[in-house]
């Protein structure tokens, strides 16, 4: 499984971005995987956002992540997207996406050490 972001720019405060993370190996529908992303500031611990399970759709935000950002796939596509809202300054950071093996369909996944393979992460950065 190999996982690779785009997406990520300089943008100004109040705009959105969609941030893209392609996902190959894998078989969207027929494979029970999910897919999370993560963000991580300069100076501050990795935050876990938003996952989902390429297996079935489902979604699951953390509390922070249900408020601005969604999480979307697009299986002809092999990619699942982050969107993001209203950007704000302290939305700067490294976003990354992450893969899970998730063969008891759970969710609920975002806290970095549930996840074993990542992407390289895509930088975003919003000025004010």
């Amino acid at each position: 499984v190999r996982l690779v972001e785009s997406g990520g720019d300089v943008v100004q405060a109040g705009g959105s971005l969609r941030l893209s993370c392609k996902v190959s190996g894998v078989f969207f529908q027929r494979e029970r995987y999910v897919i999370g992303w993560f963000r991580q500031a300069s100076g501050k611990e990795r935050e876990g956002i938003s996952c989902m399970s390429i297996y079935d759709h489902k979604v699951y935000y953390t509390d922070f992540g249900r408020q601005r950002f969604s999480i979307y796939s697009d299986a002809g596509k092999a990619t699942v997207f982050l969107r993001i809202d209203n950007l704000r300054s302290d939305d700067t950071a490294v976003y990354t996406c992450a893969a899970r093996n998730n063969p008891r369909d759970g969710l609920g996944y975002v806290r970095a050490h549930e996840y074993d393979i990542w992407g390289q992460g895509t930088q975003v950065t919003v000025s004010s």
